[in-house]
C-alpha cells in the first residue's frame, strides 16, 4: 500500500512544502550559477529513463561550462566543473531542481538515481528491475557509496530497494543522505569527475 499509494503521495506533499518555503533560496542557486556558467545556462534537461523505463526530462543545476577546445569540441568534465559548480554538486545542490520532477510525478525523493536511455539495453533482467519503482533523488546506492562504489554494486541496492521499499526505510534514507552529504563522501570515483560510463562489463 505505502509503494503503490502514500508513498506518492508523501512525496507530493513534502515537495510542495520545501518549494513554498525555499523558493528564494533556489533563485539565488539560479542566479549564482547562471553567472559561474559564463553564459551556459544554470539549468540543463537531460533525458532519462523512469517508471517502468519511461523516457522523461531530468531537471539539475548546471556545474559546468559548455566550453570547448580549437575543434568544437567540449573539454573533458574536470575541466569544465567550475568552482562554483563543484560547491554545488559537491553539497548535492544541483539536484534540487528535481523537486519538480518529483511535483510532476516524474520521480520520488527516494529511489534508483535516474541513468542514461543508453544504458537500458545493456541492462541484465535483475538490473532492469530497477525501474519497478520511480527514479529517485536519493536512494539506498547513494546511502551505501553514491558515485565511489562499483555499477554493480550500485545495481545490487537499486534492486534490493525495489524489493524492501517501505516507510521506514525512506526515512533511513533520508537521514543517511543528509550524513553523507554533509561529509561530502562518495561524490566522484577514483579518477572521474563524477562517475565512469556504464558498459555492461563494470
Amino acid at each position: 500500500m505505502y509503494k503503490c499509494f502514500f508513498k506518492r503521495l508523501i512525496d507530493f506533499l513534502i515537495v510542495l512544502t520545501a518549494l513554498l518555503v525555499f523558493w528564494p533560496f533556489l533563485l539565488i542557486i539560479y542566479l549564482w550559477l547562471s553567472i559561474a556558467n559564463k553564459g551556459a545556462g544554470a539549468i540543463f534537461y537531460q533525458e532519462r529513463p523512469g517508471l517502468h523505463g519511461k523516457i522523461f526530462k531530468v531537471m539539475k543545476f548546471k556545474s559546468m561550462t559548455d566550453e570547448r577546445d580549437s575543434e568544437g569540441n567540449l573539454l573533458p568534465d574536470a575541466q569544465r566543473l567550475t568552482p562554483v559548480g563543484k560547491f554545488v554538486r559537491s553539497t548535492s545542490i544541483d539536484e534540487l531542481p528535481q523537486l519538480l520532477n518529483v511535483l510532476k510525478g516524474d520521480m520520488a525523493l527516494i529511489g534508483p538515481r535516474p541513468l542514461l536511455p543508453q544504458y537500458l539495453p545493456l541492462y541484465n533482467k535483475e538490473q532492469a528491475r530497477r525501474h519497478e519503482v520511480r527514479p529517485g533523488i536519493t536512494g539506498w546506492a547513494q546511502c551505501n557509496g553514491r558515485n565511489a562504489i562499483s555499477w554493480t554494486k550500485k545495481f545490487e541496492y537499486d534492486v534490493w530497494y525495489v524489493d524492501h521499499c517501505s516507510f521506514l526505510l525512506d526515512l533511513k534514507i533520508i537521514f543517511l543522505t543528509v550524513k553523507k552529504v554533509l561529509i561530502r563522501e562518495g561524490i566522484s570515483q577514483q579518477g572521474e569527475a563524477t562517475m565512469e560510463f556504464f558498459t555492461g562489463n563494470n
